[in-house]
C-alpha cells in the first residue's frame, strides 16, 4: 500500500488542511449515502480540528444531522475527566454543532464490566465506517492499539478491553477489522518526537504489531514538516 502523505506547515495550517479534508469527505458522503459514520481520535493533535469544523465556515457547511459520531477508543474515565477522549471532543466539536445527542455514541470504557462494555459498542458500529480519523503516538501505537498487543490479533471482535503503558492504563479500542473496513481513514500527526517513528511506519518493512499505525497505511497521512522530517527525501 502506499499511503497518502500530506505534509503541512506545523500549527494552525495542519488543523485547517485537515478540518478541510474532513469536511470535505463528510459531504461527500451524505451526497453519496444520505448519511456519514464518522469515529473520532482523542489527543492533542486533533482537538484545533474540531475546533476549526465547530466554526465557520466548515459549521455551516456540513449537514451534521446527518453524521453519526462513534469513537475509535477511550480511557476507563468518567465524560467529565479532563482526561476523556468523548470530553475533549464534545467541548470542543459536539457542544458547538448540531448532531443530534442520539446520534453521538460514546465508549462507556469506565464500566465495571469493560468486557461487556466493548460489546455493547460493537453492536453500535456500522459494518464500515464512513470515515475514521486516527493518530499516532510516538511508541507507534493508534487507537489504543499498542505494540504486542493481543488485541492486534483480534479478527472477529471488533471492539474489545485494552491495556496501555502509561496511564490510565485501562481502555477500550477498536480493532484492526474496524480500520480495514473504513472507507476513508486519516491519520494525523504532528512534532519532531513522532519523526523517527513516522518514517519507520511509512518507509520501513510492514511489522504491525510492532507499529500498530501501520494498519492505516492505506489512508491519508496529514503531517506536519517536523513529524516528516525524517522521510527518504524530506528537506534537511
Amino acid at each position: 500500500m502506499s499511503p497518502e502523505r500530506l505534509v503541512i506547515e506545523a500549527g494552525a495550517a495542519l488543523a485547517d488542511a485537515a478540518a478541510q479534508w474532513i469536511a470535505a469527505a463528510i459531504e461527500a458522503d451524505i451526497r453519496e449515502r444520505g448519511t456519514c459514520a464518522v469515529a473520532l481520535s482523542g489527543g492533542t493533535t486533533p482537538r484545533p480540528v474540531y475546533e476549526r469544523l465547530a466554526r465557520p465556515p466548515l459549521a455551516s457547511a456540513i449537514a451534521w444531522r446527518r453524521v453519526t459520531i462513534f469513537f475509535g477508543d477511550e480511557r476507563a474515565v468518567p465524560p467529565v475527566d479532563p482526561g476523556s477522549n468523548y470530553g475533549m471532543v464534545k467541548a470542543a466539536l459536539l457542544e458547538h454543532v448540531s448532531v443530534p445527542p442520539a446520534q453521538c455514541h460514546r465508549m462507556e470504557a469506565e464500566r465495571s464490566d469493560r468486557d461487556a462494555a466493548a460489546r455493547d459498542y460493537e453492536r453500535l458500529l456500522p459494518e464500515r465506517l464512513d470515515l475514521l480519523l486516527l493518530g499516532m503516538g510516538s511508541d507507534g501505537h493508534t487507537a489504543s492499539l499498542f505494540p504486542g498487543s493481543p488485541a492486534l490479533d483480534e479478527r472477529r471482535r471488533r471492539v474489545v478491553p485494552a491495556t496501555a503503558p502509561m496511564p490510565p492504563r485501562e481502555r477500550l479500542t477498536i480493532t484492526p477489522p474496524v480500520i480495514a473496513a473504513a472507507r476513508r481513514v486519516a491519520v494525523l500527526v504532528a512534532g519532531p518526537d513522532k519523526a523517527a517513528t513516522v518514517a519507520r511506519v511509512l518507509a520501513g518493512p510492514g511489522r504491525p504489531r510492532e507499529l500498530p499505525a501501520q494498519l492505516a497505511l492505506g489512508g491519508s497521512w496529514f503531517l506536519d514538516v517536523d513529524a516528516a522530517a525524517q522521510l527518504p527525501g524530506a528537506a534537511a
